[in-house]
């Protein structure tokens, strides 16, 4: 049998249609969302008119709001917010609401997943009779022979069990919420219009990846109620990743 051999041209076709492939598989991430809005809880047949202008700010004293990530950041939320159609208030006109944010990443934590582990075991194998040519000097067949052939046993999935794993996993969290932009009144803050909670648990590091990602999942719940925290499913390439990250 003749060997057969890859040219180096043949070589790069085959390297251009793997990468061509693989190009067209997108990450899936599963977010987790917890959306509340005092409009949403006002009776259906009660139109409430969503505020439409605002101001930025952050909530927590240790961000630095000079920071290239938190303009990063804010980038992400301010397109967010145009897909309801708000816009952000000149500094010369008072705002219907003051949009707080805060962003990072929780402390590493274990937790214990299960998974499916495969079982392998020997089967098949053991000895089988077979018949072989016998030649004479001129190599010409006389007869045959029966000889005893051994098989070697195979390796199979015979069943799975269960095991328990350890797996270090970092949250990556986003949070915007809406309050009145007017005074506090004896100590009190102004009431919150709305607020939407995002965050994704999993063994990444990589905060500024999930950033958009986590911009994306409140695009659609800014003043809804989602009554309960509730998973969501965001694919890399889908329109409202591409719509956050191109920005406004």
């Amino acid at each position: 049998m003749k060997s057969q051999f890859v040219t180096p041209a043949a070589l790069a076709a085959m390297s251009l249609a793997l990468s061509v492939f693989s190009g067209g598989c997108s990450t899936t991430y599963v977010v987790q969302v917890d959306a509340i809005s005092q409009a949403a809880k006002v009776a259906d047949s009660t139109p409430v008119a969503m505020p439409q202008s605002y101001e930025i700010r952050s909530n927590n004293p240790k961000m630095d709001e000079s920071s290239l990530r938190y303009k990063e950041v804010t980038g992400y939320v301010k397109t967010a917010l145009s897909g309801k159609g708000m816009y952000e208030a000149p500094r010369a006109v008072k705002a219907d609401v003051v949009v707080d944010i805060d962003y990072g990443m929780d402390s590493p934590r274990v937790k214990f997943e299960t998974i499916s582990v495969p079982i392998y075991a020997p089967t098949g194998g053991g000895v089988r009779y077979g018949q072989v040519p016998v030649y004479d000097r001129n190599g010409r067949i006389v007869g045959y022979q029966t000889v005893a052939l051994r098989e070697p046993p195979r390796m199979e999935v015979v069943g799975y069990e269960d095991r328990v794993k350890p797996v270090v996993v970092y949250e990556k969290f986003l949070k915007i919420s809406a309050r009145a932009n007017q005074e506090s009144v004896e100590g009190r803050a102004p009431p919150e219009v709305w607020s939407v909670n995002v965050s994704a648990e999993d063994e990444s590091k990589d905060l500024r990846k999930y950033l958009p990602i986590l911009a994306s999942a409140t695009a659609d719940y800014i003043g809804k109620n989602t009554k309960e925290q509730k998973p969501v499913k965001i694919k890399e390439d889908d329109e409202v990743v591409g719509f956050i990250k191109k920005g406004i």
